[in-house]
């Protein structure tokens, strides 16, 4: 069995799977560094990223599947599902093979998860877009922070970047560590530096007017909200408790 490490990028992912072909590898397992565990009976063999090798391996992907199949790849990498390197490898495997794409080949049990978990992350990307609550600081700053299941951030850039394009924003994944910043021209990925001190204080940090509009959107939740057609097994279908402590109508 030869083992390949990963440094955990979608980059260094598609390298592992050049070196398979590059070195007419057989049987391999793809691991990422944080997952790897080394034994007496097998060593791995790190590989570090590389953007033309990924890219080579990209192109000639693109030539063989669908669009679609391509997005269904990389959303299954953003599940950061145990295991899903050597789903996608295997897939990719069967893109080469075959003469057509194997993306309908439902029988195969890779392309059969690849859907399902493709299904999965997209069904997070589209609760995000749906359920992320922007606070005003007082730097006139638009400020999110989420949770997701999924490491959906680079799924529902697009979307926040075409809809509040006249404003400053900051989704904050505080799972990953990591968010996107919007200054009114790109977006770009960053990560702040917590504290016990900073988050003991993130109310001052806040605009003035910011708990009057938060008040009158919880006034306006409440008021729409007809206790007699109350179905709390379906409100929690949709909306499940995991991400209430993010949604300004479900706080305080």
């Amino acid at each position: 069995m030869n083992i390949l490490v990963s440094d955990g990028t979608w980059t260094g992912l598609l390298t592992c799977i050049f070196e398979i072909y590059d070195r007419k590898l057989g049987q391999v397992s793809i691991v990422t560094q944080k997952r790897f565990q080394p034994d007496a009976f097998c060593s791995g063999l790190f590989l570090l990223p590389d953007e033309n090798k990924a890219k080579r391996v990209w192109a000639g992907l693109a030539k063989r599947i669908s669009r679609k199949a391509l997005r269904s790849l990389y959303s299954c990498y953003l599940s950061e599902l145990i295991g899903i390197e050597n789903t996608i490898c295997e897939f990719v495997r069967l893109a080469f093979k075959m003469q057509e794409s194997p993306e309908l080949a439902f029988g195969n049990p890779a392309v059969l998860q690849i859907s399902q978990v493709d299904k999965m992350v997209h069904r997070e990307k589209h609760r995000m877009e749906a359920f992320i609550r922007f606070q005003l600081t007082s730097d006139n700053l638009y400020y999110a922070s989420i949770e997701p299941d999924f490491n959906v951030i680079p799924l529902i850039l697009s979307h926040f970047r075409s809809r509040y394009a006249d404003q400053r924003w900051l989704i904050y994944d505080v799972k990953r560590n990591y968010g996107i910043y919007y200054d009114l021209g790109t977006v770009s990925e960053v990560v702040l530096n917590h504290n016990k001190s900073s988050t003991e204080n993130r109310t001052t940090a806040f605009h003035e007017d910011e708990v009057m509009y938060q008040t009158l959107w919880k006034d306006y939740f409440k008021h729409v909200n007809i206790t007699e057609r109350k179905n709390v097994k379906l409100h929690l279908m949709h909306v499940p408790k995991r991400y209430w402590k993010h949604l300004t109508e479900k706080t305080g």
